[in-house]
Parts: structure tokens; C-alpha cells; sequence
């Protein structure tokens, strides 16, 4: 550990690297309590495999066409939004079952995504990172769309904190009270797509749900109030990705699969204590 803080001090890419994963935890433990408190860990997933297609046409679209604007995360941020607004039209407007979409688009991203990184020219080295993600890759252009989409996610759920967090708990009632549960709800889907976008460096798109979810989850055992999960679950989502980046640092290990593992150790942990408070009250009680 002591070696990878020296070298944050001397190296500026990894200093990059820090700052894109605490930004993408921010969002990461926000947007991810919506996302276990309405269980739909399968639309996370659906979204993310979206996400691949849009970066495969991105790339294809830079390498082949010549469109030197126009980076993966581009792509990505565009299918991620176009895939959360039909799933939003099909569970509002259609009134139609959303497993099929949600299956649909999972294999359709994987498909779209394959196929044009493979008329891409060239060798495509960079396909290791989207799948399965690398900070240490990250460049100062998409960090800054990265700071971009973190600030838009923050200032929407300040804005709608208690309207998102009636239709997360119970979408009936808050249609009585009144709220628009269509446009709400489609915007929590745009917000979850987003946070996708922003961990496809970090995770990249086949380890996205875990991210997503186990460090929120975690967070949720100590947790009485949304904003107590949110807050819990980003400080343990960037304390996950940093160690992550530290611990593959030194081993040279894939830095996406040893934040996951983290990831997974620390829901491991939380629920093991759950556990334990639970055993020690049962025999309290039984002792009275």
C-alpha cells in the first residue's frame, strides 16, 4: 500500500485514475440505492450491455469514418440514454412486459457492440477495457465528461430527492399523491444509465452490476434512511475503487476484477454482522 501512495505522488495518471473512481462512486452510491430499493439490478444490466453496442459503433465510427471527435464513452453515454428512455416508454406508455425489452436489449448491445469492433481496422486493444475496465487507460477528456455527468446526477437527485424517492418505494401511492410516475421514473432510468457510463473505466460493462449494487447493499444493513445508503454506499464504493487501484497496482492484476472482489468481500462483511446482531438479540431475548 505504501508503494502505491508514493507512486500517486509521481505519477499524474493515476492521480486521474483516483479522482475518475471516487467521481464514479459518487454517482455509483447515489443512483445504486435507487437501484437496490427498486430492484432492478436486471435493468442495470440490460443498460450496460446497451452501453457496449453504443461504444462499438462510437469506435467504429472513429477508427473507420475518421470521426476523431467522437470517443467510446460518447457512444456509450447515447445508447445508455436511448435504451433507459424505451425501457421508461414501454413500462409507462406501452403498458407492454418489460422482461422482454430488458432481455431484448442485453443481446442486442452484445451483438451491435461485437459487430462493429470487428469492422473496426485495426488491433483492438482497447476492447479489454470496455469489457472489463481500466482507470490506469483513462484520459483527461473522458475524466472531464465523467466530472460532468457526476455534477448532472447530483443536481437532479437534489432537485427531485423526495419525488424519486416515492417512486422508488411504492410507484401506486405516489401516482395517488399525484406525481408524474412516468417522467420520474423514465429519469431514474436515464440517472442509472448514466452512473452505467460512468463505470465502464472502472469496472467496465460485464462487471457493472456489482458496482452497482454490492456496496449499496452493504451500506443498506447500517442504514435507516435513503440518504444514509446513498451517503454509506459512495464512501464504501470509493474506498472499494481505491483499493482496488492500490491492490492491482502492485500485483499488476486486472484493476476491474479486484474492485469487484472487493466489492463483494466488503457485502460479505456487512451481512455477516447482520448476521451476528441478529443471533445476539434472538438470545438476549430468549435470556429475559
Amino acid at each position: 500500500m505504501t508503494e502505491f501512495w508514493h507512486a500517486l505522488q509521481r505519477y499524474p495518471f493515476l492521480r486521474q485514475a483516483l479522482l475518475a473512481g471516487w467521481a464514479a462512486s459518487l454517482a455509483c452510491g447515489v443512483v445504486g440505492s435507487y437501484v437496490v430499493t427498486r430492484r432492478i439490478t436486471a435493468v442495470v444490466g440490460s443498460l450496460a450491455h446497451a452501453v457496449l453496442g453504443g461504444m462499438g459503433v462510437a469506435y467504429w465510427l472513429h477508427t473507420a469514418r475518421g470521426v476523431a471527435w467522437l470517443q467510446p464513452l460518447h457512444g456509450a453515454l447515447a445508447a445508455a440514454v436511448l435504451a433507459a428512455l424505451l425501457l421508461g416508454t414501454v413500462r409507462y406508455r406501452a403498458r407492454e412486459r418489460e422482461d422482454t425489452v430488458i432481455s431484448a436489449l442485453w443481446a442486442v448491445g452484445i451483438a451491435v457492440g461485437v459487430l462493429f469492433l470487428s469492422l473496426s481496422p485495426g488491433y483492438k486493444a482497447d476492447l479489454w477495457t470496455y469489457l472489463f475496465g481500466n482507470l490506469a487507460l483513462i484520459a483527461p477528456s473522458d475524466l472531464a465528461l465523467l466530472l460532468a455527468l457526476d455534477a448532472v446526477v447530483l443536481l437532479v437527485v437534489g432537485l427531485l430527492y423526495h419525488p424519486l424517492l416515492a417512486v422508488s418505494y411504492d410507484e401506486e401511492f405516489a401516482l395517488l399523491r399525484g406525481l408524474n410516475v412516468p417522467l420520474y421514473g423514465t429519469l431514474l432510468l436515464v440517472l442509472t444509465a448514466v452512473t452505467i457510463v460512468s463505470l465502464v473505466y472502472v469496472v467496465g460493462v460485464v462487471m457493472v452490476i456489482a458496482l452497482v449494487t454490492l456496496p449499496v447493499s452493504a451500506a443498506g444493513v447500517f442504514s435507516r434512511r435513503l440518504w444514509q445508503m446513498m451517503l454509506g454506499g459512495a464512501l464504501l464504493s470509493g474506498l472499494v475503487t481505491t483499493g482496488g487501484l492500490a491492490l492491482s497496482y502492485r500485483a499488476d492484476l486486472p484493476t476491474g476484477a479486484v474492485t469487484v472482489l472487493l466489492a463483494a468481500a466488503v457485502y460479505l462483511a456487512a451481512h455477516a454482522v447482520r448476521l451476528g446482531w441478529r443471533r445476539r438479540g434472538i438470545r438476549q431475548h430468549e435470556t429475559r
